[in-house]
């Protein structure tokens, strides 16, 4: 018996009706304002002809406000899960042009089904995000709805990669769901931001004037704040964007990342590592020069690459082997770590640790940076993060010591004792508890005052100045204390790593069973 065609026009009128949301003369507009709609965005994402839509006749059932009867197309938001590159996963898009994508509870119940289906699937989210935050009229139900969301973002955390596109405004509670989420992707310019309270309610409660692009602008969230990892130019940017960070993430925990363990391993000699090493430890470095040699050719993607800019943060492949690099920066506040380069490590640190990516940490660091600001706005509790991710970390860990680790920072960027598997360091290397020229006047002050003459005086603490960085600095102290795994030619960094990183592959580590560890926040 053939279905009735009355039935099958019945269902694509709707689903025409739905598709073209707020009508061909909207969706033009959105198109001049180079703005996608939320189901063009879907297309982009995903393989041709591979997504499956969610809910797409949902409807809301509130009846305040003039919503009485009020059709919302999809509820405000495409849901839906398909194929990305050949790999399953979920995505949710906002639409604008539906009730301005406010979020509703039956709008919310669709992203929820969304979020759901992908862990009990174990598949990766993508959040697009264009909304004008809580639907009002909804009141608590509404809150009810963002609840919800949070619930499973966090439910999701370390199980499934979660990917947030801001790709218009994302207000208020909107906002926090990208917070809880591993990546943010930022476009910059149009309406796109992120803020909780706008200009006008800042103004009102404390007189501050200020732009929708001062508070949750691009620039603001990817330099300053912190809160985006990436910006885009434009929607098809983000979206490409998103498909390269997942090209380096398994689909969930239970799988190891897209390794491609065909590459040939790799293990001649790079002279040209040694050319990039100034004659002078005091002379800074440029870490993205020794990151560029020892990664494979064109792999590496950093992450925040305008945030803290005095640590280096992203993935990359070594002979095939995906791995996350946490790198000093000595061309930025000489490489100290500070308050925002502690958060951004350790949080990343923590990424990869979910998703069984293995990091590779390029050390280069005075210490952590000095200061009363630094102090009053809790260098210890922001350094602890790193300490404490370290040495929570069960992946594979590689620490190479290039030239300067001296005290607490030698240990914050993954030292032996906080469970690198590998240590390797370069000849020029020096690991101490402070710098030479701060450590002698305390070592032997008495001794140098004592001397009245001052050349005497000068000549003295050149002489104990050399012993003592003879006796401590140069990196056969710390490995005589078996601290380091060997001590190599800078040539043969890349070898030694890619070699080392193929043997940590089976790596397996289990830790006391408890329900977490309480992490300085």
């Amino acid at each position: 018996m053939a279905i009735d065609p009355k039935l099958l026009e019945e269902l694509e009128a709707r689903r025409r009706k739905i598709i073209l949301s707020g009508g061909e003369e909207k969706i033009a507009k959105r198109h001049e304002k180079g703005d996608w709609t939320a189901r063009e965005r879907v297309d982009a994402l995903f393989d041709g002809g591979s997504f499956t839509e969610i809910g797409m006749h949902t409807r809301h059932h509130c009846n305040n406000f003039g919503m009485q009867n009020k059709n919302i197309p999809g509820e405000g938001i495409v849901s839906g899960f398909g194929l990305v590159d050949g790999r399953p996963v979920a995505a949710v898009s906002a639409d604008f042009m539906a009730q301005g994508g406010s979020l509703g509870y039956m709008h919310a119940m669709k992203i929820c089904d969304a979020q759901r289906y992908a862990l009990k699937a174990g598949m990766p989210v993508i959040q697009m995000n264009d909304s004008g935050g809580a639907r009002l009229q909804e009141g608590v139900e509404a809150l009810s709805g963002f609840a919800n969301v949070f619930y499973n973002n966090v439910a999701a955390s370390g199980v499934v990669p979660q990917i947030s596109l801001i790709l218009g405004p994302c207000a208020g509670g909107a906002a926090y769901s990208p917070a809880l989420t591993d990546f943010i992707i930022i476009r910059e310019g149009g309406a796109a931001g992120m803020y909780i309270t706008g200009p006008k309610v800042i103004e009102q409660v404390t007189y501050e004037k200020c732009t929708m692009d001062e508070i949750g602008g691009a620039a603001v969230h990817s330099s300053v704040s912190g809160n985006a990892h990436f910006v885009a130019k434009s929607d098809a940017e983000a979206i490409e964007i998103a498909k390269k960070i997942l090209s380096y993430l398994p689909s969930n925990n239970t799988q190891e990342p897209p390794h491609d363990l065909s590459c040939p391993l790799n293990i001649a000699d790079d002279e040209g590592m040694n050319d990039i090493i100034p004659e002078s430890n005091s002379t800074p470095m440029d870490m993205m020069q020794v990151i560029n040699h020892l990664v494979d050719e064109d792999s590496f993607l950093e992450v925040q690459a305008n945030f803290a800019g005095n640590v280096i943060v992203g993935f990359a492949r070594i002979c095939g082997v995906v791995v996350g690099i946490i790198a000093n920066q000595p061309a930025v506040k000489a490489g100290c770590l500070d308050i925002d380069a502690s958060d951004k490590a350790a949080r990343f640190i923590r990424c990869c640790d979910c998703f069984n990516v293995p990091v590779v940490n390029l050390v280069d660091v005075p210490g952590f940076l000095p200061g009363k600001q630094q102090e009053r706005g809790g260098i210890i509790r922001h350094g602890a993060k790193m300490i404490f991710a370290y040495s929570s970390a069960t992946v594979p860990k590689i620490t190479l010591i290039t030239r300067k680790a001296y005290g607490g920072a030698y240990i914050a960027m993954c030292s032996k004792d906080l469970g690198a598997d590998a240590v390797f360091a370069w000849p020029c290397a020096e690991i101490a508890v402070m710098g030479a020229q701060g450590a002698v006047p305390i070592l032997y002050g008495r001794e140098l005052k004592a001397i009245e003459d001052p050349a005497e005086r000068a000549a003295r603490e050149k002489e104990l100045l050399d012993e003592y960085i003879n006796t401590f600095y140069n990196p056969y102290a710390a490995a005589a204390s078996d601290q380091l795994t060997e001590i190599i030619d800078p040539k043969q960094t890349r070898a030694r790593i890619a070699l080392t990183l193929r043997t940590l592959l089976g790596k397996r580590e289990t830790r006391p069973a408890k329900k977490h560890g309480n992490m300085p926040l």
